[in-house]
């Protein structure tokens, strides 16, 4: 059990990544305004040392009426830049066209995670295939909307992944409806070689949302379950969703230096999945919504994975100070010169570009200590 002094230093060390004052601007939305924007993906060094980020480009459109309205989440992208202060160039880009497979269409591309591998790269897509509901639910599926799943395709470089391997490796939930739509996948290696893949469920209602987490052992192509509720819903501002994005291994320093195996997560949620008029007589504070998420933190031993523990408790702790308060989608990358976070950040034209911030190892050892 953490103390409350570390606990303290845990939520410092992950205000300070996500510093909504000093992020930079890293990719563009195609668009500054509401509905636009770049992110739902990771960040990792590749084997030269360069900087990988990928993710996707939303454009306009309403999934409550459907997708016709606008096109959504029309691209999935790829950039690197030498170092983690460098300039983003894109290097890959695929459309729902191109990740269309199995007879289906995509009608959205969502969340996508980069990883390397022994022998090459891996990256996981999180689509909305144009797919029907089982019958016993279809009157709850929406005009024009569809079913979100996951898939994998690998190459041995990130220039060479194609989606000719492409195959969907997380169905959507026809047997389990309330965890019917499966998405947003974010990954990482265990000292053994087994890897973790967290992605984010949602009901047949579109109600809410969570996280559940598989095991891919070492040398296997197979995926384990580990739990279908890794993090539970808070009872404030996070009560209406549990997604968590990312898990940081919490560094061996300071207060730590003697904990291995701590990790911290970071999630985004929402006090309702609609955006809630305030009573003007109320105290004012940022609530979130469906796609105007903002973020908290949870932390968890790598020795039981089926459970995490927020401690944003009361309140959030990632909101921008600008447009929406949106701030979502964290990923962060450790390096031995520091930690470099990126996420989603609501700009005051309502557009959602990429930011990102790095911090230096030593100032990361000050805060831990």
């Amino acid at each position: 059990m953490l103390t409350a002094t570390q606990k303290e230093k845990l939520t410092t060390l992950a205000s300070e990544l996500v510093n909504q004052e000093k992020a930079r601007i890293l990719v563009e939305p195609q668009d500054r305004s509401t509905g636009y924007w770049f992110g739902g993906g990771n960040v990792i060094q590749d084997r030269d040392g360069s900087i990988l980020i990928c993710g996707r480009y939303r454009n306009y459109g309403d999934s409550r009426t459907g997708v016709g309205a606008g096109e959504r989440g029309l691209e999935l992208a790829v950039f690197r830049a030498p170092t983690v202060d460098g300039q983003f160039e894109k290097i890959l880009s695929f459309s729902k066209q191109d990740l269309a497979h199995s007879g289906m269409g995509v009608v959205s591309i969502e969340g996508v995670a980069l990883h390397l591998t022994d022998d090459g790269i891996e990256l996981f897509i999180s689509t909305e295939k144009d797919a029907r509901y089982p019958e016993r639910i279809i009157d709850f599926q929406k005009p024009g909307a569809g079913v979100w799943s996951i898939d994998r395709i690998h190459a041995d470089s990130v220039e060479n992944l194609s989606p000719s391997n492409i195959e969907e490796i997380i169905p959507f939930g026809a047997d389990n409806p309330e965890r019917l739509h499966c998405k947003d996948p974010w990954v990482f290696d265990l000292p053994n070689g087994d890897l973790v893949l967290g992605y984010c469920t949602h009901p047949f209602t579109w109600s809410s949302s969570g996280t559940a987490a598989l095991l891919r052992k070492k040398g296997s192509s197979s995926y384990e379950p580990i739990t279908s509720e890794m993090l539970h819903r808070g009872p404030v501002w996070d009560i209406a969703a549990a997604r968590v994005t990312e898990r940081l291994a919490v560094p061996q320093a300071g207060e730590f230096a003697d904990a291995p195996g701590l990790s911290l997560y970071f999630y985004d949620s929402c006090e309702s999945l609609r955006q809630l008029d305030e009573n003007p007589t109320a105290s004012s504070r940022p609530r979130g919504w469906s796609c105007e998420e903002i973020g908290g933190i949870a932390v968890g031993n790598d020795s039981d994975l089926s459970e995490i523990v927020s401690l944003s408790t009361e309140k959030a702790l990632f909101v921008s100070p600008h447009g929406t308060g949106c701030s979502r989608y964290i990923a962060t990358l450790t390096t031995d010169e520091g930690i470099f976070a990126n996420w989603q950040q609501s700009q005051e034209d309502l557009s959602q570009p990429l930011v990102g911030n790095f911090v230096p190892m030593a100032r990361i050892v000050e805060i831990l200590s």
